[in-house]
């Protein structure tokens, strides 16, 4: 690891539009649909807001890249529906209900370029010096990585499946702000020492350019 240390100064966004219920809401004791603030999502009612909460990740890292251009960041509903517009997500019937594919890199890295102006590359193949050195160069990174990252100490049962954006690398680890972190522990700019990440980190994701 190239022996400095990069943070950027990057907004937060969750993915639930009260970071501060997010523990709540994961153990169950509160809906997403109960969220004050499920309005504020953009979605049509709380039904739709907790469809599309549990699935936005990638949107709260679109929106966090945006913030931190100083560019307008729309509602994270809104956004899911241009990007499956986009061919980003793809929703489906099946019988236990609708599922969602996605976030497909791709399309999204397809959409983002002419609808924003971001220039993300998407890479299957990605080892964690490559990230380093793209914070270290100006950049950010969307990665993808098993929810339990939230839990830096456990052991997931597999890698992948969430994407956080990463904002910042060191000798020791990187900072990552998590769209299901924990209020006041593992949401914005949360480290993660490099050992650690390999529990989580599938070893792909979308590097974001400097603007």
């Amino acid at each position: 690891m190239p022996r400095v240390q990069t943070r950027h100064n990057v907004p937060y966004f969750s993915q639930w539009e009260s970071p501060e219920l997010v523990l709540d809401i994961l153990a169950g004791t509160l809906a997403a649909a109960a969220d004050p603030r499920w309005a504020d999502s953009g979605a049509a009612d709380p039904e739709s807001y907790d469809f599309w909460s549990w699935r936005i990740c990638g949107m709260a890292c679109l929106r966090m890249v945006l913030g931190q251009r100083g560019a307008p960041v729309p509602p994270a509903v809104t956004l899911a529906k241009a990007c499956m517009a986009a061919g980003g997500y793809v929703r489906r019937s099946h019988p236990g209900g609708e599922r969602l594919d996605g976030l497909l890199y791709a399309p999204f890295a397809a959409w983002i370029a002419p609808a924003f102006g971001i220039k993300a590359t998407v890479h299957p193949d990605l080892p964690q010096p490559e990230v380093a050195q793209h914070i270290h160069d100006g950049g950010l990174a969307m990665l993808s990585v098993h929810p339990w990252i939230r839990w830096p100490d456990r052991n997931p049962p597999q890698t992948g499946g969430h994407l956080v954006l990463a904002t910042g690398a060191g000798d020791a680890g990187m900072w990552v702000h998590n769209p299901s972190g924990l209020p006041d522990h593992s949401q914005e700019n949360a480290f993660i020492a490099w050992d650690d990440l390999g529990r989580f980190y599938a070893g792909r994701g979308m590097l974001i350019h400097p603007a």
